[in-house]
This record gives C-alpha cells, sequence and structure tokens, in this order.
C-alpha cells in the first residue's frame, strides 16, 4: 500500500503552548484511519496544520510523494487533500446545489458545466438531491454534514479530511454516515477521521492514532489500541481497561 499522506514530527505553537509536539503518522492510499483524542489534544490543529491553514514550527508533511509545507490551502485541496470543518458554515443564502457547486469549481479549474456535473453527482451519493434546490439554510443538522462532505467531495479529492462530522446527529444518523463513509472509500477516497464517537471509529477504521497534551500516545488496530492503559487513562477516564460506552 502506498502512502498517501505523511506527517513527520510536526510540531505546532501558539505562544508557549506546544499544540502538536513532534507528531509523526502516515496514511495510506484507501485507508480510512481514525484519529481520537481528550478535547484540546490537537486533532484539530493536526488537521488544520496538515490542509495548509497552519504552518508548523518544525517537520514535514508530504501528500502524494511531496512535501506541502508552505503552501496554500487552496494549493494543497488542487493536489488531491480536502477537509470538513467541525463547525458547519455553509453559504446560507445560496442553494444546497450553489454550495456544492462552489466547491467544484477549484478556483476556476473547472467550467461551470463541469462544476454543476459534478455537483449533481455528489449531491445524488450524499442523499442531497431532493433539496438541490433549497437555501442551504434551511437544512437540518445532519443535512448540513452531509453538505459540507458534499463541497468537500466536490473538489474530486484524493483524501478528506473529515472533522467530527457525526457530531450531534443521533445514533440513526450516526448509522446512515458510517455507510455513506463507506460508500465513499469504495469510490477510492482516502478518509482520515477525527470523531469523539468512539463507537464509529470502531466501525470504520484499520488502524487508529490517539493524540494527547499534542503528543502521539498510541497507535495500531482500534481494537488493540483502546485497550491500552495509556489511551483508558487519557481518553477514556476509567482505569480498570474498559473503554467507555460511546
Amino acid at each position: 500500500m502506498s502512502t498517501l499522506l505523511e506527517l513527520e514530527r510536526v510540531t505546532k505553537r501558539f505562544g508557549g503552548l506546544t499544540a502538536l509536539d513532534g507528531v509523526s503518522l502516515r496514511v495510506g492510499a484507501g485507508e480510512i484511519v481514525g484519529i481520537i483524542g481528550p478535547n484540546g489534544s490537537g486533532k484539530t490543529t493536526l488537521f488544520a496544520t496538515a490542509s495548509g491553514f497552519l504552518r508548523p514550527e518544525d517537520g514535514d508533511i508530504r501528500f502524494d510523494g511531496r512535501s506541502i509545507v508552505g503552501l496554500r490551502p487552496s494549493r494543497i485541496n488542487a493536489l488531491g487533500l480536502a477537509r470538513t470543518f467541525q463547525i458547519v458554515q455553509p453559504f446560507a443564502g445560496l442553494s444546497v446545489r450553489e454550495n456544492v457547486v462552489i466547491g467544484a469549481l477549484r478556483g476556476g479549474r473547472e467550467t461551470l458545466a463541469t462544476a454543476r456535473r459534478i455537483a449533481a453527482e455528489v449531491l445524488d451519493l450524499v442523499g442531497l438531491s431532493p433539496r438541490a434546490g433549497q437555501p442551504a439554510g434551511n437544512l437540518t443538522l445532519p443535512e448540513q454534514k452531509r453538505l459540507e462532505m458534499a463541497r468537500a467531495l466536490a473538489t474530486q479529492p484524493k483524501l478528506v479530511l473529515l472533522d467530527e462530522i457525526m457530531a450531534g446527529l443521533r445514533p440513526a444518523e450516526v448509522d446512515q454516515a458510517i455507510g455513506l463513509l463507506r460508500q465513499i472509500r469504495g469510490r477510492g477516497v482516502t478518509l482520515v477521521i477525527v470523531e469523539h464517537l468512539v463507537r464509529a471509529v470502531l466501525a470504520l477504521a484499520e488502524r487508529m492514532y490517539v493524540l494527547h497534551h499534542g503528543s502521539l500516545i498510541a497507535e495500531g488496530r482500534p481494537d488493540e489500541v483502546i485497550h491500552q492503559p495509556a489511551v483508558v487513562e487519557a481518553y477514556f477516564g476509567t482505569t480498570d481497561g474498559s473503554p467507555a460506552r460511546a
């Protein structure tokens, strides 16, 4: 399996706070990789740094074989790396279709006709075709989460960083989201998932990384990682080796 995304000893500081402390990880093409950790552990900072919204003080980030440190987010996206955001912010006054067309235009790289075709395909994939002509501001939270995914997918990425895409969803909606992500991976898109909902990560990820205070404290298969003492203590808040219920 070829490596698509690799972080090598990446460090990011905010003044005296070290948000990422020498973090190294790799994501193979076609994988679903989970990243978990307590609040403030550095998960969203890792995504922001990998996607170009923040620049690390130390270390290297390589995507598809080349260093992307210092590149603008739009350039990194054009190379095939997309991300979603924990707080969804659609263009509320535009239609659902128009929101996705904007993603598909990729900074002018696609014609409007092609962008509309891509948007239609993506909206069908995420189940938002019936809402395509409605204002994005009218969507429910689960629908806004799907729109966030649709905008990322419309850029035709090789890899998507999904930041808390299931936060606030009901159990049945989580199950639907898990099924959708499996479909997306089935289309050849690599996924990296940051989630507090451990059940979803266990259902999806082949490998898992655990962050705590900006450092990686565990990595490996999810069924092995969640039982490691350091993970149990830092993330689950128990000391008897049993994971908390998700």
